[in-house]
């Protein structure tokens, strides 16, 4: 049935209007013990229990399903109705009747809404009643499809829960994996960087000075590779990059900054820029130069290294504007994907990264509420743009 039997007995012990059915029942029917069974082709276990016979089944007890006329509803999807079992021509020598000394006796069917059987709602006493001749059975069998919908509802309902804890708890060490790796992996680097920039200072040997500036080189290199994992995984977590957007005067300064930084790293490459005014831009200043490095080092990456690489900034019809533009052409297929993590061009080496830069600089994009997105052509280039409502 899909469902253990605890869990079925639980599901109906959840659904606040079983214990007024069976009352209702038992007013209407006058007969005094009434359950919820789950009935399988192995077991008949009781769900929910009205019992004013002293019957002596509780909530969770079984019959042998053998001995029981749910048995056969289970074969037959009928119900059974008995008015009084010693004269009835079909059940007046039926073990059933014997072994739980009833006389009357009604059972309906329970179909869950995909059809298949769950058990009945049944009662039984060993007065004789007159159950066939009225509309009992048209009543519990309302009973029974009203039962199935709420028993399908709370199954949906229990499940809905359990999928939001375990998200919750999914979410938990996704912070825990986040901070670890902020912690464990970015504080050592940082020693690492601080130590070599001392023995810049210290040693003035060039030799010394040469391992002193790889170590350096390799340890911030290092860091920024941190540094993507951790974004990416903010960004693929679902709670986002996080930004911090308010009014910078000295936007402008940061971007001019960024490609300094990239043009001495590569100083046979050709990098020009056009920066405007961009005064009291709202933004988070950091991720924008972060944006910005990306685009500016994909460039030089991945772009025709004999071509230059251009940056334009400006403020233009309410928007910023921010492009990057090489020289190389993106195949078409792969520009769907380029935005995605761990995309790289076909044949790049490890060394050239991880294959996060266009994800992260994408995310830093949707976080702002901006968009960034790229043309490729043979005759242009290749052109990423980021674009960003700002306020007159």
């Amino acid at each position: 049935m899909g469902q253990t039997a605890a869990a079925d007995i639980a599901t109906i012990g959840r659904i606040s209007a079983v214990p007024a059915i069976l009352q209702v029942i038992r007013e209407l029917t006058g007969l005094r013990f009434c359950a919820v069974a789950r009935v399988t082709e192995n077991s008949w276990t009781a769900c929910a229990v009205l019992d004013q016979l002293d019957f002596g089944l509780q909530v969770g007890g079984e019959l042998e399903v053998a001995t029981t006329l749910c048995h056969e509803i289970r074969q037959a999807h009928q119900s059974v109705v008995i008015d009084k079992a010693s004269e009835d021509p079909l059940y007046h020598n039926h073990q059933t009747p014997r072994i739980y000394q009833f006389e009357s006796y009604i059972s309906v069917p329970i179909f869950r809404t995909d059809g298949r059987f769950f058990g009945t709602i049944c009662a039984l006493d060993p007065t004789p009643a007159p159950l066939t001749s009225s509309t009992i059975q048209s009543t519990m069998e309302s009973f029974a499809r009203m039962l199935a919908l709420q028993i399908e509802a709370e199954e949906s309902q229990q499940h809905t829960e359990a999928a939001l804890k375990q998200e919750r708890e999914t979410s938990q060490l996704r912070e825990q994996f986040i901070a670890v790796l902020g912690h464990d992996l970015r504080n050592p680097l940082f020693a690492i960087s601080a130590g070599a920039e001392m023995l810049l200072r210290k040693l003035p040997e060039p030799a010394n000075q040469q391992r002193a500036r790889h170590i350096l080189t390799s340890a911030r290199r290092a860091t920024r590779l941190v540094d993507d994992v951790l974004d990416f995984a903010r960004g693929s977590f679902g709670s986002g990059i996080p930004v911090n957007i308010k009014p910078y005067a000295d936007l402008d300064a940061a971007l001019r900054h960024v490609i300094s930084e990239v043009q001495s790293v590569h100083p046979d490459r050709v990098i020009t820029s056009s920066i405007g005014d961009l005064h009291n831009v709202p933004c988070d200043r950091e991720r924008v130069a972060q944006l910005l490095s990306n685009l500016v080092a994909n460039a030089v990456l991945h772009g025709d290294p004999q071509g230059p690489v251009e940056v334009n900034a400006q403020i233009r019809d309410g928007h910023f504007i921010l492009s990057v533009k090489n020289q190389g052409l993106i195949a078409e297929n792969a520009l769907a994907f380029l935005f995605r993590p761990y995309s790289r061009p076909a044949g790049d080496t490890p060394q050239a990264g991880l294959g996060l830069g266009l994800y992260i600089a994408s995310q830093i994009a949707q976080s702002h509420g901006g968009k960034l997105e790229v043309v490729s052509t043979a005759l242009q280039g290749t052109t990423f743009t980021f674009t960003l409502p700002v306020q007159a």
